[in-house]
This record gives C-alpha cells, sequence and structure tokens, in this order.
C-alpha cells in the first residue's frame, strides 16, 4: 500500500474520488458536493485555518487503485483546553480491510504527534460540526445531505484503533412524499382559526 500526502491538482480529484470507489453500489449514499469538501481544506473559505492547520492523504493499494482517504485537523484554538493537547481527524473513507484502515489511523496520528498532540478525535471536520462530523452506528437509512453516512464496518475499525463514543448525535428522517397524518392537518387548521393569528 502507497499513502500519498494530497498537495496537488491530482491527489485533490483522487482524494474525492475515493467515497465513489467506497459507495459504487450503495443507493443510500448522498455524495456531498465536491466544492463543500474542498471549502473545508481552503484557507480561503474556512476561518479555521487562522487558527489551525489541516493535512490529507489518499492511500493506495498496490496496483494503484484508490482504497483509502483521511484528513487530520488541528484547531488551535480548542486544542490546548482539553487533558491532553487533542487533534482530529475526518474524511475518513476506507475499503474493507483493516490493515488499510490502520495504515491511514497511524498516518493521521503520527502527523499529529509531530504537530504535538497527544490525542485524537474523530471522525470530525475542520469547523462546524453541523456536517461531515461522526461515525454512523445505526440506523443505515439514506441520510440528509451532509449528515454522516458510512458503512457499518467503520465502528469496528475505530473501535479497535482505541476510538471511544464521547457523545451521541441523533439524526432524523421525514419521508416528505408522505402526507401528514389527518391529524397534523386539524391541529394547523384548529390554529389558523384563532384570533390574531396570520
Amino acid at each position: 500500500m502507497t499513502i500519498i500526502q494530497v498537495q496537488d491538482k491530482k491527489s485533490r480529484k483522487e482524494f474525492l474520488d475515493v467515497a465513489h470507489h467506497i459507495y459504487k453500489d450503495d443507493p443510500l449514499w448522498v455524495c456531498p458536493f465536491d466544492n463543500d469538501i474542498e471549502a473545508v481544506f481552503d484557507p480561503e473559505k474556512n476561518n479555521f485555518h487562522k487558527h489551525g492547520s489541516t493535512t490529507r492523504w489518499i492511500l493506495k493499494d498496490e496496483q494503484g487503485k484508490l482504497i483509502g482517504r483521511i484528513a487530520a485537523f488541528i484547531n488551535k484554538n480548542k486544542a490546548y483546553t482539553y487533558e491532553q493537547p487533542t487533534g482530529g481527524v475526518g474524511f475518513f473513507e476506507c475499503i474493507n480491510d483493516y490493515k488499510a484502515a490502520l495504515v491511514l489511523f497511524d498516518t493521521a496520528k503520527k502527523w499529529l504527534q509531530e504537530q504535538g498532540m497527544q490525542a485524537m478525535d474523530g471522525p470530525i471536520n475542520f469547523g462546524e460540526n453541523d456536517s461531515f462530523w461522526g461515525l454512523l452506528v445505526e440506523g443505515f437509512t439514506q441520510p440528509a445531505y451532509g449528515m454522516t453516512y458510512n458503512p457499518p464496518y467503520y465502528y469496528q475499525f475505530f473501535q479497535d484503533y482505541g476510538f471511544i463514543t464521547l457523545y451521541q448525535q441523533i439524526t432524523n428522517h421525514l419521508d416528505v412524499n408522505k402526507p401528514f397524518p389527518e391529524r397534523f392537518t386539524k391541529i394547523a387548521e384548529w390554529v389558523a382559526k384563532k384570533p390574531g393569528y396570520r
């Protein structure tokens, strides 16, 4: 396996392409816009670069096929507020091969250690926690755009590497193609008749 740091246009495109290889046969995956992902790594578009740094890698197998990716982040405003200086990892994608996952995790860990970090949090985003954040562990249904979606085997990869759950994030799904229950319509009509309601 070969790990490659993303540093040019070709490797940036390959970083984006990894997810397409992982999810090519998964009808539930909602592909994020390339620009939304690239904005995270662009100092002109992401203010977190003013007080932090990030890097990312792709992983290829012996035949040169894309098999994984990961990014590492340091938010200096938060890194030193923990017991141990803590960096983060995110945008993790990997084939179902723990050896490949180890290469990705170890690469990110080494970079974070070189930057003075003693702990690693993830999967997170280098920015706000409203998208590209967390690990889906149950409820593998089609997500809303920007919500976490990953293959079920990722959970075991993260656990086996030593990650622990710090908190649970819950997302919900509402099928807007189904009609509202009749009682909702009745409540809405009742509220609309109230004096002063517009």
